[in-house]
């Protein structure tokens, strides 16, 4: 499915990443948290990107923390945008006609907003036991940008996130743990180059209640598989960094690696 959202088209869009450690299973917290740490963020940016499920940390127990689509976090997520005038995404825990999701909402400016459920749940941790696989893409048209949001184990599919829509970014929220992070790095870089599309990761930090420790490593990657963030992988950070429309465009051109994409049907 793709959305169109018709601000002023920009040639350059202001992504900012917000890694930090998340309450267990405490949404007030959480919220709270990230309140603060967006009120900290100084100069004027496009989107803000938080963790998968921001309000809990990725937990199993959705028939205590599910809330309906219009709820709380989701009216929070609203209240931010319109407050700082910028687009605001993240993943949280919904339930549905008697079926819990790891959705990730994509809300604009003006409160309104698109939904993506995770494709890809994350069967080490019988996530498929609890949550319900989505089937659809999302791609969001904002600011005249193209962006896939995605989440966390959906990063190992390549398939899923092949570029045959020429979106410009890709975007993957997560809770991925320290003991898997040279993946997490790996295939951020590897999504960016075999798309030649910006590629956007916002992971957590800390420990959570199952004793799965965090080391974030948030990253943007360009085209090329340039690292474009500055800040250290490891510590609790947030950085705005700036996407240029026109390095897709001249390397896209130049290179033409997207000419040459295999054709296929997902089933």
């Amino acid at each position: 499915m793709v959305f169109n959202y018709f601000y002023n088209m920009q040639e350059q869009l202001k992504i900012t990443i917000i890694q930090t450690h998340l309450f267990w299973e405490n949404p007030i917290e959480n919220r709270k948290n990230f309140t603060e740490k967006i009120a900290a963020i100084k100069e004027k940016t496009n989107l803000i990107v938080l963790p998968e499920m921001f309000t809990s940390g990725f937990t199993m127990n959705a028939s205590t923390l599910a809330e309906e689509e219009e709820s709380e976090t989701l009216k929070w997520m609203q209240t931010e945008a319109k407050k700082n005038t910028c687009a605001i995404t993240g993943s949280a825990i919904i339930t549905e006609k008697g079926n819990y999701y790891n959705r990730l909402f994509f809300v604009f400016p003006d409160g309104t907003y698109k939904t993506y459920n995770k494709r890809h749940t994350f069967t080490l941790a019988g996530e498929h036991k609890t949550y319900s696989a989505g089937n659809e893409h999302l791609i969001v048209d904002y600011l005249g940008w193209k962006i896939c949001p995605l989440i966390c184990y959906d990063l190992r599919f390549p398939i899923w996130a092949r570029n045959t829509q020429d979106y410009d970014a890709l975007l993957y929220v997560a809770n991925w743990p320290q003991k898997r992070i040279a993946a997490w790095d790996a295939l951020l870089k590897a999504r960016a180059i075999e798309n030649m599309c910006y590629c956007v990761g916002v992971n957590r930090t800390g420990t959570d209640d199952n004793g799965h420790h965090y080391n974030g490593h948030s990253a943007v990657y360009d085209v090329l598989g340039e690292q474009v963030s500055n800040l250290k992988f490891e510590n609790e950070f947030t950085e705005t960094i700036e996407l240029q429309k026109l390095h897709i465009e001249k390397n896209r051109q130049h290179l033409q690696f997207l000419n040459d994409r295999d054709e296929f049907v997902l089933k």
